[in-house]
C-alpha cells in the first residue's frame, strides 16, 4: 500500500480511530488492553504490507520470530549463571545463528541471482535453470536490519530481551516505517510498545503537517521530476549535454524528495499513534562537505553501519591502513545494501574516495552544526562549499541512477561538453519543476533548524508558514488529483 494512494487515504483514518477509540480506550483499566492495542498494530501492519503481496508476510513473521526467540534464549542461558566462557560461547552462537538466518533470507531474495549471474559470466558458464527469478520483497532490507539491531543489542546487553512477543512483532512490522524506514533501533522503538501511549493533540497536528510536507516532496517535487528524469536517462545517448545536466539535477531532487518525503510521512504518521521515530534526513543538500552530507542523509542506515560495522572494525581509532579499509567496507556495504548491481557498489566506492581525505586529515567532523546558524543567509565561503558538495553528490547520483557502469560512464563523459552552458536556458523549459524545487529549498532553508519543513511549534507567530502550508495543501491536492494514481517510492526497490 502506497502512502500516496487512495487506499492509504482510507486506511489511515480507519486505523487511527480503531487504535485510539476502540483498542486504546480502556488501556488504563487492564494490562491486557495494551496487549490488545499492540496486536491491532500488528494486524494493521500486516494488512498494510500484505496489500502488496500477502505471501511475503511469511518472511516478516520468520524474521520477527527468530529475532524474538534468540533474545529469549540468550536470557535463558544467562539466568542464574556466572558469565563464564561456556555461557559467552552459547550467547555468541545463538546471536550468530539468528544473524545468519536473517541474512540468508535477505541474500536469497536480493542477491542470489546477482552472484550466480556474475559467477557464470566470470567462468563463461550458463546460469539457465539455476536462477530463482523471484520478486524482491518490498522493504526486506529495512526490516531485516531492524531485527538484526535488536539481536546485536541484546547480545551487547544494551537492551533487555522482551518476552512480549506481540510488542516485538509490532516493533518489527510497525506499518509507517515498515517498507522504507527509518531503520529503528530496539532501544528507541521497542520500549514505546511496552508502555501506555496517550493521545496528544499538538503532536498529532504536528504529525499531520509533517505528512503534508512529505506528500509535497513526493507528489509535487519527486514525481514531476521523474517525468523528465526517466526521459533523459532512457535516451541519454541522443540528448545534448544541457539536457543531461537537467536530468542529473532533477534526479538529485527526485531521489531526495522521494525518500525524505517517505520518511516525513512515516514519522508524521507514527506521531498520530503516539510513537516517536528517529529523524532520517536533516537538510543534506545544505552540507558543506561530504562528511556532513552523510551525517544528514539516510541517518538511520548510516548510523546502523557506523555502530554495527565501522566501530567494531576499529573505526578511525586504529592504524591508517585499517582506517582506509574500514571506510571502504562501510561505503561498499552501503552501496551493496541498495541493490544487487555494480552501479551501487561503484557509487559506494566513489563516496568512499570523497570521504577518505576528510577522515585522514581529521576534518570529518568539522561541520556538525547547522549552516549559517541563527542567520538568514550563509557566507560566500559557505555558499561555495555547499555548491561544490552538491555537485559532487549529483555526480554520484548519475552512477546510482544508471542501469550499468557503461551507461554511467558514457552519461558522465557526454555531460562534460562545451554545450553544457545551455543548461541554464534549458531549465526555463521546465518552469513548474523549477518552481516546486525552489519552494522546497526555500522552505527547508528557513526551517533548517527545525525538525521538518512545516514544523511551526505550538505558538501562533508563524503566520507566513501557515500561509505556505495552506498553499502546499492546495498544490498537493491538485497534483494528486491530476496524476490519477500514486507513483511507487524509489526506495521500495531496496
Amino acid at each position: 500500500m502506497l502512502f500516496n494512494s487512495i487506499e492509504f487515504l482510507l486506511f489511515l483514518p480507519v486505523v487511527f480511530l480503531l487504535y485510539w477509540f476502540v483498542f486504546g480506550r480502556f488501556i488504563d483499566k487492564s494490562k491486557w488492553q495494551l496487549c490488545l492495542q499492540n496486536a491491532f498494530v500488528v494486524v494493521a501492519s500486516y494488512v498494510f504490507y500484505g496489500w502488496w503481496d500477502w505471501r511475503f508476510l511469511v518472511l516478516i513473521a520468520i524474521t520477527s520470530f527468530c529475532s524474538w526467540i534468540s533474545g529469549i534464549m540468550i536470557k535463558r542461558v544467562e539466568d542464574g549463571k556466572t558469565i563464564d566462557n561456556k555461557v559467552s560461547r552459547k550467547r555468541k552462537l545463538i546471536t550468530a545463528v539468528n544473524i545468519v538466518i536473517n541474512l540468508a533470507i535477505l541474500a536469497t531474495f536480493k542477491y542470489y541471482d546477482f552472484f550466480v549471474t556474475e559467477f557464470a559470466k566470470l567462468f563463461h558458464l550458463s546460469a539457465y535453470g539455476i536462477l530463482l527469478n523471484v520478486i524482491l520483497p518490498v522493504g526486506i532490507s529495512f526490516y531485516t536490519f531492524q531485527a538484526l539491531s535488536y539481536s546485536i543489542d541484546v547480545y551487547r546487553r544494551k537492551i533487555e530481551p522482551t518476552r512480549d512477543v506481540i510488542a516485538f512483532f509490532a516493533y518489527i512490522s510497525f506499518f509507517p516505517q515498515l517498507v522504507a524506514g527509518p531503520i529503528e533501533r530496539a532501544t528507541n522503538l521497542l520500549p514505546q510498545f511496552l508502555k501506555r501511549r496517550e493521545f496528544d493533540y499538538n503532536t498529532a497536528i504536528d504529525g499531520c503537517r509533517q505528512i503534508l510536507w512529505g506528500l509535497f516532496k513526493k507528489i509535487v517535487v519527486a514525481d514531476n521530476c521523474a517525468l523528465v528524469v526517466n526521459q533523459v536517462f532512457d535516451n541519454y545517448a541522443n540528448m545534448p549535454a544541457s539536457m543531461l545536466l537537467i536530468g542529473a539535477l532533477f534526479f538529485t531532487f527526485q531521489i531526495y524528495g522521494d525518500f525524505s518525503g517517505y520518511s516525513d510521512i512515516a514519522i508524521g504518521t507514527a506521531k498520530l499513534f503516539g510513537i516517536k521515530l528517529m529523524r532520517n534526513f536533516n537538510v543534506p543538500y545544505f552540507s558543506r562537505d561530504i562528511a556532513e552530507f552523510w551525517r544528514r542523509w539516510h541517518i538511520s542506515l548510516n548510523t546502523w553501519f557506523r555502530d554495527y560495522v565501522y566501530i567494531p572494525l576499529g573505526g578511525s581509532r586504529t592504524a591508517t591502513a585499517k582506517v582506509i579499509r574500514n571506510i571502504f567496507v562501510i561505503f561498499l556495504l552501503s552501496g551493496f545494501w541498495h541493490g544487487a548491481n555494480w552501479t551501487f557498489i561503484v557509487w559506494g566506492a566513489y563516496h568512499a574516495l570523497l570521504f577518505l581525505p576528510l577522515i585522514l586529515l581529521g576534518k570529518n567532523r568539522k561541520y556538525t552544526n547547522v549552516v549559517a546558524e541563527s542567520k538568514l543567509l550563509p557566507s560566500v565561503k559557505e555558499i561555495c562549499m555547499i555548491i561544490v558538495t552538491f555537485l559532487l553528490v549529483m555526480l554520484g547520483w548519475i552512477i546510482f541512477r544508471a542501469e550499468t557502469i557503461t551507461d554511467a560512464w558514457q552519461y558522465i563523459v557526454s555531460l562534460f561538453s562545451t554545450e553544457i552552458w545551455r543548461a541554464s536556458y534549458t531549465l526555463f523549459q521546465y518552469p513548474t519543476n523549477s518552481c516546486f524545487i525552489l519552494i522546497m529549498l526555500v522552505v527547508e532553508w528557513l526551517q533548517r533548524e527545525k525538525n521538518h519543513g512545516l514544523d511551526m511549534g505550538f505558538t501562533k507567530k508563524y503566520s507566513c508558514l501557515r500561509f505556505i502550508a495552506c498553499l502546499i495543501v492546495f498544490i498537493v491536492i491538485v497534483m494528486w488529483l491530476s496524476s490519477g494514481k500514486g507513483e511507487a517510492f524509489i526506495y521500495f526497490q531496496f
